[in-house]
């Protein structure tokens, strides 16, 4: 069902002013117009008509920003497909790292530094847990994604990960963690692991740089309680994926949660995780909500999505293998697949039918250019 409300017509509305008011990056100027302009004229687009009907559809072409609310559906559902691929018949576990809000104000001037070092030190919290033969003993792996906001657009940096419930020993066989993957690690133990990892990844980095970062940030990381979140195992190792990408490709705030827009006021919903997840409703003035959305905007090509240990790029091929052969299971036969076939074994859309007769097919009829403006300095 189509949103009454959309991110774009915010940004239509009260973008100027917000720009006029505030001094943004290039890159976040790209990124607000772009969404702004996604399936408009603007952009482009070409005229399709039925081959038994003739009815005629205009679609404009999208900015395939990964900021847009309204161009992330495709994205996720071909990355599910390919995860597919590499799915193995062990436990998986849902572990979240999360950043205290004490860091917020070096997240928001120093976001690339920040981010790398919440991946760094939650891949090596996991990976020291999982080497120690205590625990498991074996190599591990990981898939992480970066979130960098609250349900009510506030800053929130963290990591959730799902987590292999075992690993690869030095001579390639598969060995399950302890108590029969009923859970992963201590939560506390990974929690103070994890803390002294970033805070002496942070120190490093104020020290190499000169940074004036002061003493009594550091005695506050360690007074606080810094949060891991890890429940029992997902028990279908097949929902993994579906239940993993509930977060690959999400954004900020998606236009379904958009209530109203009027008179310089926008009302959303959200869940108040502080009172058991209950749906409420939140009034922000136009320039507050397009600043909290800004302020999720990730550096130019930084990667939100990680991949580690075995896992990873460089030995998933040979791992994965070799946790198959272990459980006997022999590997899918990748496809490759286009946007449309994606759509249609995905969602159930198929975008050639023709939506007036049900039976013809649509056909390229017109091509329209995409308008050009002024560059953003």
């Amino acid at each position: 069902m189509k949103p009454r409300y959309e991110i774009a017509g915010i940004l239509e509305q009260y973008g100027e002013a917000f720009r006029n008011r505030n001094k943004l990056s290039a890159h976040q100027l790209r990124v607000l117009s772009a969404i702004e302009q996604c399936r408009t004229s603007a952009l482009g687009g070409h005229k399709d008509a039925c081959d038994q009907c003739g009815h005629i559809r205009i679609t404009y072409n999208s900015c395939r920003n990964r900021h847009c609310p309204k161009c992330q559906t495709t994205d996720r559902e071909r990355w599910i497909m390919d995860r597919e691929n590499d799915l193995l018949p062990v436990k998986y576990f849902h572990v979240v790292f999360t950043l205290p809000d004490t860091l917020n104000s070096l997240c928001m001037h120093y976001p690339k530094i920040l981010y790398d070092n919440l991946f760094q030190a939650a891949w090596e919290t996991i990976r020291g847990f999982s080497i120690n033969p205590k625990f498991t003993g074996a190599d591990a792996g990981m898939i992480a994604i970066l979130h960098t906001w609250g349900q009510n657009l506030s800053l929130h940096p963290h990591l959730h990960c799902i987590v292999l419930g075992g690993g690869l020993t030095i001579r390639n066989q598969w060995k399950q963690a302890r108590n029969n993957g009923k859970y992963l690690f201590p939560v506390e133990e990974m929690s103070n692991v994890f803390r002294a990892k970033f805070v002496a990844k942070l120190r490093q980095w104020n020290k190499e740089n000169n940074l004036s970062i002061k003493k009594k940030l550091f005695q506050d990381l360690f007074k606080k309680n810094w949060v891991v979140y890890c429940p029992p195992s997902i028990e279908n190792p097949s929902r993994v994926i579906e239940y993993l990408a509930r977060y690959t490709h999400k954004i900020a705030i998606s236009n379904h949660r958009l209530e109203n827009i009027n008179d310089g006021k926008i009302v959303f919903r959200y869940k108040d995780y502080r009172d058991a997840a209950k749906q409420k409703i939140m009034t922000l003035d136009s320039m507050e909500f397009i600043r909290r959305f800004t302020l999720h905007v990730l550096p130019p090509g930084y990667r939100r999505i990680r991949h580690y240990g075995i896992l990873s790029s460089r030995n998933k091929t040979k791992s994965i293998q070799c946790v198959r052969s272990f459980f006997g299971v022999p590997a899918p036969t990748p496809k490759s697949r286009d946007w449309k076939e994606i759509s249609k074994i995905r969602t159930g859309f198929d975008p050639d039918l023709c939506p007036r007769c049900k039976k013809g097919r649509m056909q390229l009829v017109e091509h329209y250019l995409p308008k050009r403006g002024p560059p953003y300095h």
